[in-house]
């Protein structure tokens, strides 16, 4: 699937509150995998995860990891793969925490808190039924 022009059963799907998987490599090279809530910015293309810097998928993305996010319901699913970056500026933070809470609920109170971007240029799945 083309990540800026996802079908409607996507988009609907990126929007329903499900946690995913995210996963990136470690300097090593060795995989770290994670739960984590997610929200996806269609306009931009970007997938947004709120952390604590200092956490091992800041540090990963902080390198410049490629990242994979992958949403799981049943026979659904999406893998949202691309590069991550990791973003500090405190209008940044409101505003995926602003996203976060309208996928999910409030986050808890965290000072240290970052963004992970997930610039998205792959995806796949399935989120038709099959058949």
């Amino acid at each position: 699937m083309d990540p800026r022009s996802l079908p409607e059963e996507a988009l609907a799907f990126l929007a329903e509150r499900h946690l995913a998987t995210l996963s990136g490599l470690r300097a090593d090279g060795s995989i770290h995998t994670v739960p984590v809530g997610f929200t996806w910015d269609d306009g931009a293309g970007l997938a947004r995860v709120i952390t604590s810097a200092g956490t091992q998928k800041a540090a990963n993305a902080a390198r410049g990891s490629r990242l994979s996010l992958c949403q799981v319901d049943s026979w659904r699913w999406l893998t949202l793969e691309g590069t991550g970056r990791v973003v500090t500026e405190p209008d940044a933070v409101a505003d995926a925490v602003a996203r976060y809470t309208a996928r999910y609920r409030p986050p808890r109170e965290n000072p240290r808190r970052v963004v992970l971007e997930v610039r998205v240029d792959r995806v796949l799945g399935l989120v038709r039924r099959p058949g």
